[in-house]
């Protein structure tokens, strides 16, 4: 996004730990493309703890006071990680503005939302890319680039199952996403990575989306149903949660500590919630079916308890099939000690690391043939470095269009908002019905 010589001047809003990815960033190997010149949170603790990881003195300011920063920091470039819900009402006051944007994926929690931003998008003329990390996964690109050169003919159909394992599973039940009024759940929330793969792999659009899910491992029914429910509203200071393998200890991280313990005085968050208490709202096995403009249909399962953490894909197409394997974890360790800041930080699966990734590429009347992608350094594959460089840096031509807009970010939340109404209504839902991109 950086054009001439000239730093542009950025600004990040929402101060979590997603955001340390891009303040580290924006302060190291960008900073000759880049100057940060302001935080915004609801919490100042966590600006402080940022500004202390970076070494530097970035302005903070209150969530209230998002316009005077903009104003006053002259700020071109803002980086939203909020709150989910909260996305869109950051981003469109950018654009208005004059910013252009970069925001956490999803880009937003429900469709009136997307309007907003896609309205605010093309009034202003602005710019807006949404994180999709995913898309610069190596494995990822091979993918598309198979499917793109016609190796397994016309796609006909995709079956993607994703695995959270016990520990990164269970950490959406403990913090704010476990609200489906904050985060839109996990079809939005998390598969909206997914949906954006599928939709980039085929591409192609949903059109109609039917899907079922629920409640049936987490939350204070089913917990007090197998008898994994215990008698603590969060985990720090109670003795019940002690030995729970599904609580988290803040007070083992000095990283957890410093962001949400010591900065639970400003704004009362507590990311240690009991995963089997009363106040779930979002489920935790999902499947959905849906077809696309291309006439290919998508059968899709979710999670979030599962004893391993990866994904299986398979591709079946009019000359043969591509399946990928991603193992991340064998085994997911308890949760009673921490095992590593950095996993917890990032959300990333904690067990066996002796994972694997395979990518199999199987031809009609041939031998099945390996696909040998290297292994990317960083987070999610190596997506997280690549898409850094793609953001800040400037962008080299890309064949692959990895590059996320607002419409793919609207795109995305198709398959996932049709599915929340699915499960509501328990029939097939129309994206055009929900969303116009």
């Amino acid at each position: 996004m950086s054009s001439g010589t000239a730093r542009r001047r950025c600004a990040v809003v929402g101060l979590g730990a997603r955001a340390r990815l891009f303040t580290e960033a924006l302060t190291g190997p960008y900073a000759d493309r880049v100057e940060l010149v302001g935080f915004c949170d609801v919490n100042p603790h966590r600006m402080a703890v940022h500004n202390g990881w970076i070494g530097a003195s970035i302005p903070a300011y209150a969530a209230g006071d998002f316009q005077e920063m903009l104003r006053r920091e002259r700020v071109d470039l803002v980086v939203v990680c909020t709150v989910d819900r909260t996305h869109e009402h950051y981003i469109v006051q950018a654009l208005e503005a004059g910013c252009d944007v970069v925001t956490e994926k999803p880009m937003t929690t429900d469709a009136d939302r997307a309007r907003r931003i896609l309205d605010a998008q093309r009034r202003t003329g602005r710019d807006v890319r949404v994180a999709f990390n995913y898309r610069y996964n190596p494995v990822h690109a091979a993918v598309r680039e198979s499917i793109a050169a016609g190796e397994i003919g016309e796609v006909g159909s995709v079956h993607f199952e994703w695995l959270l394992d016990l520990r990164h599973g269970a950490d959406y039940f403990r913090r704010w996403h476990r609200d489906k009024a904050n985060s839109g759940g996990l079809m939005v929330h998390k598969a909206t990575h997914h949906f954006d793969l599928v939709n980039w792999w085929l591409g192609a659009e949903p059109e109609t989306v039917y899907a079922q899910g629920g409640l049936f491992f987490y939350g204070d029914q089913a917990g007090t149903r197998r008898g994994l429910a215990r008698e603590y509203a969060r985990a720090h200071g109670s003795p019940e949660a002690a030995d729970d393998p599904f609580a988290v200890q803040l007070a083992d991280s000095p990283l957890l500590t410093a962001l949400y313990l010591d900065a639970e005085g400003a704004d009362g968050y507590h990311r240690d919630q009991n995963v089997f208490a009363p106040g779930v709202t979002i489920e935790d096995d999902m499947a959905v079916l849906v077809r696309y403009t291309s006439g290919a249909t998508l059968t899709y399962h979710l999670t979030a308890y599962a004893p391993w953490e990866g994904y299986r894909i398979s591709f079946n197409g009019s000359q043969g099939r591509l399946e990928l394997l991603v193992e991340e974890s064998t085994w997911a360790r308890p949760n009673v000690r921490i095992q590593g800041d950095s996993a917890v930080l990032h959300g990333e699966a904690v067990g066996d690391s002796a994972g694997r990734t395979e990518l199999m590429l199987r031809r009609f009347w041939e031998p099945p043939h390996e696909i040998k992608v290297p292994t990317g350094e960083g987070g999610h594959g190596g997506g997280d470095t690549r898409m850094l460089a793609d953001l800040f840096s400037k962008p080299a031509a890309d064949p692959l269009g990895r590059a996320a807009d607002a419409s793919d970010g609207a795109r995305s939340l198709a398959t996932g908002l049709a599915a929340n109404r699915s499960f509501e209504t328990g029939g097939p839902v129309h994206t055009r019905d929900l969303l116009i991109t």
